[in-house]
């Protein structure tokens, strides 16, 4: 089992923490949020709408592996932000999507496109 943003087989964490938790560290990556920024920054970037069960289940399950952190509640809102440990895991996740993006435009002949 993967603790505090560590994956044991060395491997990408986020390969299965699911694509909700990708999109949020994406979003995190720009800055701190609070879900409706969260739902509103996904929506923009990326066209996923984000349903508030799939936002706060992966925020829970990111903050348990130590990906992001909770910030102090700001009125009724509750920011969070990504730690060191959900950059690194993003970086390597981020990097192991490219090498798949670009071997697939390779065998598809669209490596100049």
């Amino acid at each position: 089992m993967a603790s505090r943003g560590e994956d044991r087989g060395g491997g990408d964490v986020l390969r299965r923490a699911g694509d909700a938790s990708v999109l949020i560290l994406t979003s995190l990556a720009g800055g701190t949020k609070h879900g409706y920024a969260l739902i509103k920054d996904v929506k923009g970037f990326a066209g996923v709408a984000l349903g508030p069960g799939t936002l706060y289940g992966a925020l829970d399950r990111l903050e348990r592996l130590g990906l992001i952190e909770a910030l102090p509640s700001q009125d009724r809102r509750h920011p969070y932000r990504i730690t060191p440990a959900g950059v690194a895991a993003l970086r390597e996740h981020l990097d192991s999507i490219e090498r798949v993006r670009v071997t697939g435009r390779l065998r598809l002949g669209l490596e100049g496109v």
